[in-house]
């Protein structure tokens, strides 16, 4: 088995969201971590700045053939170079891969940001989850409601630690471009504004429900910074709809540190991402969260509502806009800003030890996160 200065730490990432999540765990691990970038983000507008140890090339295909091709590679490879312990983040197919991989070779496997549930099978995410959940020999999870979830479907306490989530603290710790967010926000001057993110397939694989939406945020009382993911835009084209982006600032996506600055300056933000919805608590904005189910119910309240019918959108904002910010310096429900330091000890700790000795640790870490 490798040491730890030979990279004995495999995560596996394939996505923008799981490179911002796991970009203070990396940075903590060092010489020990060996970052294997599965490519389900292929885009230039969604790859991060840091250089993997390992690239494959599995985007651009159905979900299965990722997954699939994800996991044979990965298999293959750690037969041969076998880590002491694979980390993997959320609900991705990059993750679900890397989790199957580790089953198949037998190496101890860590989920970050465990526990999250939907009870909505109609999300890939949510069926991805939940295979990795109880493949997992240490599910790492956010909020005392995950931890509850992973109770209820029989996983022991041996296996669950709470953590906190990664997030708190990618939040914190990104320096703010705000040279870029002046130059995409330019055409408003002082004008308040909303920034909208779109991406789910319940939203945007569908022509009807796509243009809903677009026709209602062209309707809203504020202007609209559009951050438009590349699946959308090739959605919007295809579907013809490429007009009703005229009434919309529409901007490529941003850099992490660009987004982060821009959102602190919105009125408002309408997304149908989970991420956002971590970072709206964190930051104090009012998110409207555009989609039928939610595995973050921690983030609803006055601040964050589900929208699930697009024409509901201009009565919502609104609301909402109305509304004062909540001030800065409140909690978030996601934690303390401490979790990529705890899981980084977990996982030197399991690639040193094996799992055994975990089993003394789970329950003492309820008490530890806030």
């Amino acid at each position: 088995m490798p040491s730890a200065s030979d990279r004995s730490i495999a995560i596996v990432l394939g996505t923008r969201p799981e490179e911002i999540k796991l970009s203070v765990l990396i940075a903590l691990l060092g010489d020990q971590a060996r970052v294997i970038h599965t490519g389900q983000h292929y885009s230039p507008d969604l790859t991060g700045h840091h250089r993997p140890h390992v690239q494959l090339h599995i985007g651009g295909q159905h979900r299965g053939v990722q997954i699939g091709a994800a996991t044979a590679q990965l298999t293959q490879a750690w037969h041969a170079d076998p880590p002491a312990v694979v980390i993997v983040q959320g609900d991705t197919n990059a993750a679900l891969a890397g989790a199957l991989a580790a089953n198949a070779v037998s190496v101890p496997l860590i989920h970050v940001e465990a526990g999250l549930r939907s009870h909505d099978r109609g999300m890939p995410e949510e069926h991805n989850r939940v295979v990795i959940d109880h493949l997992a020999d240490l599910c790492c999870a956010a909020t005392e409601g995950n931890v509850a979830n992973l109770w209820a479907e029989g996983i022991p306490d041996s296996r669950i630690i709470l953590t906190g989530n990664t997030i708190v603290e990618a939040v914190h710790l990104a320096k703010r471009d705000h040279a870029t967010a002046q130059q995409v926000t330019a055409p408003l001057g002082d004008q308040p504004y909303v920034l909208c993110t779109l991406h789910r397939p319940e939203n945007v694989d569908h022509p009807d429900r796509l243009r809903r939406i677009l026709v209602s945020l062209t309707e809203l009382d504020l202007p609209v910074v559009l951050a438009i993911h590349p699946r959308t835009r090739q959605r919007v084209h295809d579907y013809g709809l490429d007009r009703l982006l005229d009434g919309m600032h529409v901007a490529r996506p941003l850099t992490y540190p660009a987004f982060l600055a821009v959102a602190e300056r919105a009125t408002l933000l309408i997304s149908d991402s989970g991420g956002i919805q971590e970072e709206a608590s964190i930051l104090g904005a009012r998110l409207l969260v555009l989609r039928r189910s939610t595995e973050r119910p921690e983030a609803l309240g006055k601040d964050c509502v589900l929208v699930p019918n697009p024409a509901l959108l201009g009565e919502a904002t609104r609301s909402m806009s109305g509304r004062p910010r909540r001030p800065s310096g409140v909690s978030s429900p996601f934690g303390d800003g401490r979790a990529s330091a705890r899981i980084a000890d977990l996982a030197e700790m399991l690639a040193t030890n094996g799992p055994g000795l975990l089993r003394q640790t789970a329950v003492q870490s309820r008490s530890a996160v806030s």
